[in-house]
């Protein structure tokens, strides 16, 4: 199967999308069409034996739009698209000037009441006339091609609506209706237009996070600019202070400070390292970093958020799918309403004019695009605003779920903790200080690289301890290891390396047993002749975790559960100190899928919160899979269905608020296009409606839930301040 991404000039509408679905349907080795209205993209999968690209292209241009190659580049695309955007202000405007020159000719000749009112050729002047004609040919300009188009392929859109609308008026002598409906309708057209490039840019902000150019370090030690797609994986490149980070890529030299805040959404600047990594995107503070390149610029941490996003667009959520059908249906019904107002309400009442006139109210009224157009907008909105604080959303359905959540299952280790061990306690024995065990055990881990190991070392240089040189270092492989420190003999070593060793008592197993039982990992340090003291670890609660559970309680989340593959007692000390109700633990990943699976029974729409690796399975079952910290995991953002960028749990409550209110804006914009069309519908029928004020209500509308859908644009991060008072 082929595949051919084209951009269509003048697509910004569901109605023009309709149009194409319906020109290019009827093309035999037609696979599937995907439409991205913001990018004006079309994506055609198509069987190259049975169908041609130039035929499918002639199959657009039949419709009245023009296609071309779709590239990533937008500023080619505006300057295509140069005399669509400002010739359509243009025409709007010259439609506007000659409708009000000629309805203040009209005043001043019989009067504001008959300028509005007057439908009888005989009552406008002949000048008047002119301009009102002027104005809504000039107003229709884009319309009348669109609306020949539909006639032809007998299907009835918005464009032949309003044509008809306003044929149908200068037919019966409304010369102000027919021009107040042309203006009124372009300039619901433009808005239209500036809602959809609004929401264009909000995610064209995101392609601007990284600058087009690195400074490499060329085999010489010169420097030089070059394009960052022309940087290989290892290339060495220079950031300094105040510049933007322009590839993912491990520091090899100097220390700084960077803000990750385009990437992640966290609020503070992260210091970075010889050997930490940084990504494109982020911003350099403080000092001159030299960085290798891990990936190349098309596989960046940015540009994965960018393609992730665009292809989130293509994806409808279920909303968008309502109100699509809806459409499909809603004008067909009001078209033949009007048709049956015309044609046999005058039989009965008289009045052949005024009812006709009442029908071309109607008209106006089937036209569905506020209603439609609301949705899209609100939902990339929410994509925008989302991928802006560090919450990647992979499509306009999972906008929605986070809302209806019932349920959340946790992973333990890196989401609920920070995932790596510290030390809890320090236990000295045998007349020993803490000082002086850490000292012990410090010394001996130095040569270790083992994670327990480093958690000691680290808990004692943060003591101001320095740990000192060993002689005749043994790692003893599952158990310990042994050294000389200062000509004696030392170890440090697990329980059952004590055991072995003949040195443990009641009174110390016990003690082991408790630490063991309260969730802790313990290590045992000694002597040849006795026992220093005991070290137990483990992995640390996040700041926040306790906070954020009791937010996701406030949110409206029934049951909250922990599932952990860690062993009982160190999963009961941590659901405890998060203020968990339940938890499972030792589970493998089918037992995480099989707990998922019972609260998906129970509750119908849960999320999974995971890493993203171990996780995938659970992830994968729940409604919503949710990745914590996947800024520097690929399959995290891959597996899950929204990825958290940073490892911020906070992020979760606030994506269920997020998603509530991007639903609750939807919602409105729903109600308020569908009351509006309602009470004309209901005017109409009353036969006190009228043209212009059905197209300006219809443009009032469209205003107010653009406006409303591009609020959740302004969306504010979560507060750490309120998240961890």
């Amino acid at each position: 199967m082929s595949r051919v991404d084209l951009r269509i000039d003048g697509m910004d509408c569901a109605e023009e999308i309709a149009t194409l679905r319906a020109a290019l349907g009827p093309l035999a080795g037609i696979q599937q069409v995907d439409f991205n209205l913001l990018e004006r993209r079309m994506t055609v999968r198509f069987t190259a034996e049975q169908v041609r690209l130039d035929e499918i292209m002639r199959a657009v241009q039949r419709t009245g739009l023009r296609a071309s190659p779709f590239h990533e580049d937008a500023d080619q695309a505006a300057d295509r698209s140069l005399w669509r955007r400002w010739g359509r202000m243009l025409v709007t405007a010259l439609s506007g000037v000659l409708l009000v020159a000629a309805f203040l000719l009209h005043v001043a000749a019989a009067g504001w009441r008959a300028a509005i009112g007057a439908h009888e050729p005989s009552a406008i002047p002949l000048a008047v006339s002119g301009l009102y004609i002027l104005a809504a040919i000039a107003g229709a300009w884009f319309v009348l091609p669109k609306a020949w188009v539909a006639l032809r392929r007998r299907r009835a859109d918005m464009n032949l609506l309003m044509t008809i609308a306003v044929a149908g008026a200068l037919a019966i002598g409304g010369y102000f209706e027919a021009a107040a409906v042309a203006f009124l309708f372009a300039v619901s057209l433009a808005l239209e237009a500036w809602s959809v490039a609004r929401a264009r840019r909000a995610i064209a902000a995101l392609m601007s996070l990284t600058p087009p150019q690195a400074r490499i370090i060329l085999p010489d030690g010169n420097e030089s600019l070059v394009s960052v797609s022309a940087v290989p994986v290892g290339g060495l490149f220079i950031v300094k202070p105040g510049d933007k980070v322009p590839l993912d890529g491990r520091i090899v030299s100097g220390h700084t400070t960077v803000d990750q805040s385009p990437i992640t959404g966290e609020s503070l600047p992260v210091s970075k390292q010889t050997g930490d990594e940084v990504f494109a995107g982020s911003l350099n503070h403080d000092g001159a970093i030299e960085v290798a390149a891990v990936k190349p610029a098309s596989e960046s941490i940015v540009s994965q958020i960018i393609k992730l996003v665009r292809e989130a667009q293509s994806r409808r959520s279920p909303a968008e799918r309502w109100v699509e059908t809806f459409a499909r249906y809603y004008t067909p019904i009001v078209l033949a309403l009007a048709v049956l107002v015309a044609a046999t309400v005058p039989l009965f009442v008289g009045n052949w004019g005024g009812w006709f006139y009442q029908a071309l109210v109607l008209l106006v009224i089937a036209c569905p695009c506020a209603l439609v157009i609301s949705t899209p907008v609100s939902i990339v909105a929410a994509l925008a605003s989302a991928a802006r604080h560090g919450v990647l959303i992979k499509s306009g359905e999972f906008v929605e779920l986070p809302a209806r959540l019932k349920a959340i299952a946790l992973d333990k280790t890196g989401t609920l903790t920070q995932g790596r061990p510290a030390v809890r306690e320090a236990v000295p024995l045998s007349g020993h200080t803490e000082s002086e065990l850490l000292e012990i055990a410090a010394a001996i881990e130095l040569r270790s690289e083992h994670p327990l190991a480093q958690a000691i070392v680290a808990h004692a240089k943060a003591r101001g301890i320095r740990p000192l040189p060993v002689q005749g270092y043994q790692a003893l492989k599952g158990k310990g290891a042994t050294a000389l420190l200062n000509g004696r003999s030392v170890w440090i070593g697990s329980h059952r390396y004590l055991e072995e060793r003949g040195q443990e008592t009641p009174e110390l197993h016990d003690k082991l047993e408790q630490l063991s039982a309260a969730g802790s990992s313990v290590v045992v340090v000694g002597e040849d002749g006795h026992v220093c003291g005991l070290i137990a670890l483990a992995d640390q609660l996040r700041a926040d975790a306790r906070a954020v559970i009791h937010e996701l309680r406030a949110a409206g989340i029934e049951h909250v559960i922990m599932l952990t593959g860690d062993n009982t007692p160190t999963a009961k000390a941590i659901a405890a100190a998060s203020g968990i109700d339940e938890f499972r633990a030792e589970l493998r990943p089918e037992d995480k899928v099989t707990a998922v699976e019972a609260l998906v029974q129970r509750y119908g729409t849960v999320g999974m919160i995971g890493d993203g690796v171990n996780d995938a399975p659970a992830l994968a079952r729940a409604s919503v899979g949710i990745a914590m910290g996947a800024i520097g995991t690929d399959a995290a953002i891959e597996t899950a269905d929204i990825a958290l960028m940073s490892d911020d749990l906070s992020r979760v409550p606030w994506l269920i608020r997020h998603s509530r209110r991007a639903l609750h804006v939807v919602r409105q914009n729903i109600v308020a296009s569908l009351a509006i069309k309602a009470a004309f519908v209901v005017l109409t029928l009353l036969g006190h409606a009228s043209l212009w004020a059905a197209i300006a209500a219809d443009m009032g509308v469209s205003l107010l839930v653009v406006g409303n859908a591009l609020g959740l644009l302004r969306d504010a991060a979560p507060s750490r301040s309120r998240i961890h008072a």
